[in-house]
């Protein structure tokens, strides 16, 4: 008899999958190979026990998105957890992640971690960052140690009865968040190396954990990103920043480059969108045209 279920892990080739309150470690069959198809943590799949209680994948069911980095599928929401220091804020690594979340339909939910580390300077420079992306995402930080625990709670309710990844950057704070919301999770946090002001790697596999009621994967960090399926004509509509003017440009199709009349543009000019987004947004543009994808 065949069982449906979710793939909650996967581990050198061996996926746990999740029925109900039970797990069932199980394998892929070989045609998956021949189909050049690979389990991935959130898969609905059918799985069969044979009489020496080994576990094999029979089907993957269609998926309604999946990312690639990190490897997963059929995900409601992502927590994009960014630090504000140690490593430094990145908004062109946060623009690229944001893009491609939302060329996969999945909802950002922004985090920035380590937002006490900043001085007074830092802090003002960096709240222009956080009210202008709130504008669009939903946004949280904790600037005091004091009034954490009521943005982890406000973090939670915003999370009700979904699939959701946390994914960020490596030393980000990815564990620790996670941690947070659940003590007894006990994951391993990293510290940032300071010859390359990059955190050391703490997560090695991806793992659905349920946390308060909620499905929330842990995903390894990174430090390089890809745009992929991604075009030229289809990247302004992944700004939900450039959408809300685009109806007042000129040309249909406006690509917010060189075209004359553009509201996109104008926008920039008169400080209504962020100028470090828009400068992100000619180089993803740029990258695009010259099919150079990586970043580093």
């Amino acid at each position: 008899m065949t069982t449906k279920g979710r793939i909650k892990q996967s581990l050198s080739g061996y996926y746990d999958v999740l029925v109900e309150d039970k797990e069932y470690r199980t394998r892929a069959r070989g045609n998956f190979r021949k189909k050049k198809m690979t389990p991935v943590v959130g898969d609905w799949v059918d799985f069969k026990i044979d009489d020496n209680g080994d576990g094999y994948i029979l089907k993957i069911y269609p998926r309604k998105n999946q990312l690639v980095r990190p490897p997963i599928a059929n995900i409601d929401t992502a927590i994009v957890v960014s630090a504000c220091v140690e490593p430094d804020f990145s908004p062109n690594l946060l623009d690229r992640q944001l893009v491609m979340l939302e060329s996969n339909n999945v909802r950002p939910v922004l985090f920035f971690s380590k937002a006490d580390l900043l001085n007074q300077e830092q802090r003002e420079k960096f709240e222009s960052y956080f009210n202008y992306y709130s504008k669009y995402y939903s946004c949280y930080i904790s600037f005091e140690n004091e009034n954490r625990q009521n943005v982890l709670n406000n973090l939670m309710s915003d999370l009700t009865n979904e699939i959701v990844v946390v994914m960020g950057q490596t030393g980000a704070g990815k564990s620790t968040l996670l941690n947070d919301l659940k003590p007894d999770l006990s994951l391993e946090t990293g510290k940032i190396s300071k010859a390359l002001s990059r955190g050391k790697h703490t997560t090695r596999k991806v793992t659905l954990l349920d946390i308060n009621g909620v499905m929330i994967a842990d995903t390894p960090g990174f430090s390089s990103f890809e745009l992929l399926n991604i075009t030229k004509d289809t990247l302004p509509l992944m700004y939900p920043d450039f959408v809300k003017y685009q109806d007042n440009c000129k040309f249909r199709g406006c690509l917010h480059l060189k075209e004359p009349k553009c509201a996109v543009k104008d926008a920039v000019n008169k400080g209504e969108i962020l100028q470090n987004r828009y400068i992100n947004y000619v180089q993803f543009q740029d990258m695009l045209a010259n099919k150079k994808v990586r970043y580093k």
